[in-house]
């Protein structure tokens, strides 16, 4: 009998449903688009589109069952994960009653008061959790009450969106630390919650759900879940993870010291750490992995992936109309026409990203430095291999402070996601930071992860170790090239001294930050 396995994943700017084969091959994906709409009273607000994108998803899943074929009862068990830091309240029944979004930043003030009321809190936070206020729940959860009281008086738990998917699936609402551990809120150590870091803000501990590992058993689909979904009534659900960490699973990264680069709107730069590491600089982020007795640090790029498609719809039209035409991607396209340009791209400094400062994350204005008139060095060739080129340096740059503070160098980059695709940016990677590259057969890394966990729940794999060892293949490997390593260290010199210089501009007032951290 044929045994599938569907991961739901919700993404910042789409849901999906993908299935699985008992071989880890994907045999069917459905997806749908959403975006995150402000509440217009409130500056900076994201709000989570509950009943909206439940159907959403409901959809997906239709959408995957029937595309296959397959009977809902050979789906042997589904697991979901998600953007991470967004967060869903119910009330006493189990009813979702309010979610935001990861890219929410409306608790501005809470987040200026609890710096200035309790100084010592947020670095007290990171050491137990590896979390600022910058993403945290703590900084939300307080606005929500002040804000919105009659919503908060209601509130009888909180959860992660994996989690809230989850919930509706089965009915049961509870936690994991993957996902969990992004609020702040969860033991980097203890990987359970640290209750009183609620309370000493005045709020109840008792909103935090129970917490299970990835690849648990938390329920099994309900009557009215198989309904909306299609779904057999009874079907294992499992827990599952939040999206970066349950990728890396999905991409192998299941010992100390492996490390990955995942490529997509924003650029995550990950290694597998002992618990035991914290950053007293407070520069990295530091997260629970889905393989318990591991974290993971991480650093962000920022909109590498938004900042291309802004290129590509801003100056591509004209590859646009050809990969229409031809069936060809614009992307490629665009890629192409970059082979001519010398490494180094002419000296243009594209600043977006900065290395990532968790403990005072902000960037500069995004723009485009050391263009000259000449169509040729700093046309839409030249632009788009510097664009190419910055997002391997910075990312050279965090996996830099990462290593430093692991004391550990990795054997090789794992390559995944959309930016994967290219072989060019995967050799670039290599060279920029001295460390050969390999990409995966399966690019939907997060998806497979997912796929793994609901795997394990149902019994075809002991742990994320072992459906790696049968899952997992690479298509490519990519050595670095030493004769143009220098090239890329000295641009990446430049560009440091660059970003400093204009990140004083938006200090001065002069220009407008990319993104700022709540309450900077």
């Amino acid at each position: 009998m044929p045994r599938y396995f569907l991961a739901i994943d919700a993404g910042t700017g789409s849901g999906r449903a993908l299935l699985f084969d008992d071989r880890g091959v994907q045999k069917a994906v459905s997806q749908g688009e959403w975006w995150h709409k402000p509440d217009p009273r409130f500056e900076g607000s994201m709000d989570f589109d509950l009943a909206g994108n439940w159907a959403l998803l409901c959809r997906c899943i239709r959408n995957v069952i029937a595309e296959t074929g397959i009977d809902p009862s050979d789906i042997a068990a589904v697991s979901a994960t998600s953007m991470r830091e967004a967060i869903v309240a119910y009330d006493s029944t189990g009813k979702a009653i309010w979610g935001c979004a990861n890219v929410d930043s409306r608790s501005v003030d809470q987040v200026r008061r609890l710096q200035t009321e309790r100084p010592d809190l947020e670095r007290e936070l990171y050491a137990l959790s590896g979390q600022t206020f910058a993403l945290g729940a703590l900084p939300r959860l307080l606005w929500l009450k002040e804000n919105l009281p009659q919503v908060f008086e209601r509130v009888s738990k909180v959860s992660l969106i994996s989690d809230w998917i989850l919930a509706e699936l089965s009915g049961e609402i509870v936690s994991e630390p993957s996902n969990g551990g992004t609020t702040g809120l969860l033991s980097l150590v203890e990987r359970q919650w640290l209750p009183t870091q609620l309370e000493k803000v005045g709020l109840s501990s008792s909103i935090l759900p129970p917490v299970l590992e990835p690849g648990q058993r938390v329920g099994h689909v309900t009557a009215v879940a198989s309904e909306a979904t299609g779904l057999r009534a009874g079907t294992p659900v499992v827990v599952g993870g939040g999206d970066c960490q349950i990728g890396t699973a999905g991409l192998g990264l299941v010992r100390s010291g492996q490390c990955a680069v995942l490529g997509g709107t924003f650029w995550q730069q990950i290694v597998n750490v002992p618990q035991d590491i914290v950053d007293p600089d407070m520069n990295l982020r530091l997260n629970p992995h889905v393989v318990p007795g591991l974290n993971q640090a991480e650093a962000i790029s920022f909109f590498v992936g938004a900042a291309m498609r802004w290129f590509r719809d801003a100056f591509g039209q004209r590859e646009m109309a050809r990969a229409a035409e031809t069936g060809a991607d614009a992307y490629t396209l665009l890629e192409q026409m970059s082979q001519s340009v010398p490494p180094g791209a002419y000296g243009i400094i594209p600043i977006l990203s900065d290395v990532m400062h968790y403990g005072r994350w902000y960037h500069a204005a995004p723009s485009l430095l050391n263009l000259s008139i000449d169509a040729e060095k700093s046309g839409k060739a030249a632009i788009f291999r510097a664009l190419q080129e910055n997002a391997a340096i910075v990312s050279a740059r965090n996996l830099e402070a990462i290593f430093a503070l692991s004391r550990t160098r990795p054997e090789q980059i794992v390559f995944a996601a959309g930016a994967a695709k290219s072989a060019h940016w995967a050799q670039l990677l290599a060279t920029v930071t001295g460390v050969p590259v390999v990409t995966p057969k399966v690019k939907e890394a997060t998806a497979l992860g997912c796929a793994a966990a609901a795997a394990i729940g149902a019994g075809a794999f002991a742990d994320f170790e072992e459906s790696a060892e049968a899952w997992v293949t690479w298509e490519a490997r990519f050595e670095p090239d030493p004769a143009l390593k220098p090239v890329y260290d000295e641009a990446g010199e430049r560009w440091a001294k660059a970003y400093r210089a204009q990140l004083a501009l938006v200090d001065e007032g002069v220009t407008t930050s990319m993104w700022k951290a709540p309450g900077l």
